[in-house]
This record gives C-alpha cells, structure tokens and sequence, in this order.
C-alpha cells in the first residue's frame, strides 16, 4: 500500500527593531503557530503562490521579500499534524518552509494573528544583556544529566551539549539555533518531546517556562531554522536591510542587526565597517525625534548590489 503524501507550506515572516526581532504566528487555542496550510496544486501554481496565499488568508498579511527556507519531512516530527484539512489525515507530511523579512509589523488585528517576540520561544538565544542565567543554571545541569544517562554515548552528548550551548568555556556560536533546540529535543526537555512521543520519556526535567513556549506541530523547529539562517546570512547577504525603513539612524541599524544576533555590538567597529562597505549613504538629513543630539539619516545604496562586491554587515561582538 502506497502512503499518500500531502505538501504543506509554512511561512517565517519576520520583523524587528530595536526592541526584539518579531515572527507573524497564528493562534491555536492556548498555543501559536506558523502561518501555513497545504499546497493545491490545482490552485496554486508554484508553491510561493500557495504560501502567499495561506499567508494573507490567515493573517492579512501581503508577503513582499520571501525564500525557500527548508524541507522538513522527518518521519513523525509533524505531530501532532497541523491542521491541513481530511485529505492530508493519513497522508506522510512534506512541509516546505519559507522566510519572509519586512519592515512593518502591519496592523494584524482583525485577524487570529499576533507579532510575536521570537524569545519568548528560545530565550536562551538572547544575549543582548549577557549570557542568560537559564544556560549555566538549568539547561547545562539537566543535559549533563541526560549525558550521563546515555552509557557508551554519555561523552559524545556531553561534547554536543558543550558545543551547542557554548559550555565549560567554549563559545557561543549564535548561529546554532537549531542544533540547540534539536538537542533539547532529543533530550526531551523541550515541551514538544513528549507531546509528540505520546508519553514522558524524558529521565530529567525542567520547569516549561525554562523551555520556552512550545509551537504546534513542527513549528518551533521551523522558526529556529530561519533564526539560524539569518543570523548567519546578514552576515554575507545585505538581507538586513529587507527589515528597516527607508531611512534610519546607524544606531537603528545597530539595535535591529542586535535584536536579530541576541547579541551586543561594538558600536565604534560596527559604524567603521559600515563606513568601509558602501552600503549606507548619509542623507544630510537629521533624526530630531530622540530628545538627545540629532542623529543622521541614511539609506542603504541598493546600486550597490549591482556593484557586485557586496557583502553582508559585519558584527563585531561588543
């Protein structure tokens, strides 16, 4: 017997200033989610079409820049299944993730939807302030425990959990978002483990909020996906500035490419690299809305892409 497959579309959209980076969610009863449904292909073209579709239905939201993100089809990892209608019940669930960036978090009211700080759902990843104390105080304890649980494996979880969270003095590597929630995951200590195991096999424990607001279906590992891939392609992609107006502060700049990180700058090294790249240009014109010393305009040289020597912003740590 052959297991029918149905395709769902998830979407990202993503927004952010200086106080926090935003996802588009949907609501679920008590949980959130991603914008997202199921492809037709009788109705939808393409599957960015579909998407796009989905996503203006359910949030009223117009979708403007978008990419591919990811194919998720890991056996399971779906369920519970979101909800795709009767035709994909019993169907093996493809879902193909999309990232979408803008720079207004438009009035969503009239519909389930809510902009939503991506923290509340990883607050281990923001690092804005300092390293949070639930990583050396909760989580680093509860998977060295799991570590010990795992016999001839205990040394190479240990060395997974070291590297994913940056213990026993190595670095945070922002960029690994996903590794972590996918190592909390199988140590079954985020929330979606056992909700999707139908039972709590975890062996150790942490307070939910600890963990994170869990997401229905597959959701939160899609979100952490898109974290990661943008945290790491601002870095060599201009993508950064998909999310800010058409003029901005440099410090403006700063707080978003920040927020985005979980992670303070070095505001000197950060304006000398601006300056070296070409990518902003002084408009002349100043910020008068601050009460302090009127800050400069500027604007990103979109000319510059076709220069062809573009890079990302850089981010020195601060």
């Amino acid at each position: 017997m052959t297991t029918p497959i149905a395709v769902g579309l998830s979407a990202v959209i993503v927004a952010a200033d200086g106080n926090g980076p935003y996802a588009l969610e949907t609501r679920h009863g008590n949980a959130t989610g991603l914008p997202h449904g199921q492809f037709d292909p009788e109705r939808h073209r393409t599957f960015e079409l579909g998407l796009r579709d989905w996503v203006r239905a359910q949030t009223g939201f117009e979708p403007g820049y978008v990419e591919q993100l990811y194919t998720f089809g890991d056996r399971g990892r779906e369920l519970p299944q979101a909800n795709l209608g009767d035709a994909a019940r019993d169907a093996r669930l493809i879902s193909v993730g999309y990232l979408g960036l803008t720079p207004v978090r438009t009035d969503i009211s009239a519909f389930d939807a809510v902009w939503r700080d991506w923290y509340r759902h990883f607050p281990w990843e923001d690092h804005r302030k300092g390293r949070p104390d639930i990583i050396d105080e909760a989580i680093g304890p509860a998977l060295a425990t799991w570590a010990d649980l795992g016999g001839k494996n205990a040394a190479d979880r240990l060395s997974r959990a070291q590297l994913a969270f940056g213990l026993d003095g190595r670095p945070w590597i922002e960029e690994r978002t996903l590794e972590r929630y996918e190592l909390l995951y199988e140590a079954g200590l985020a929330p979606e483990a056992p909700r999707d195991r139908g039972k709590d096999k975890r062996g150790v424990s942490l307070p939910p909020a600890t963990m994170g607001e869990p997401m229905i279906s597959d959701h939160r590992r899609i979100l952490a996906t898109a974290i990661g891939r943008l945290r790491g392609k601002i870095k060599y992609r201009p993508v950064v500035f998909e999310l800010m107006p058409e003029r901005f502060t440099l410090l403006d700049l700063q707080k978003v490419v920040e927020a985005l990180l979980g992670l303070s700058l070095h505001k000197q090294n950060f304006r000398r690299s601006l300056d070296r790249s070409g990518l902003v240009e002084g408009l002349g014109a100043f910020n008068q809305a601050s009460g302090g010393r009127p800050a400069e305009l500027f604007r990103f040289r979109r000319e510059a892409l076709r220069e062809g020597h573009v890079l990302g912003v850089q981010t020195p740590r601060g």
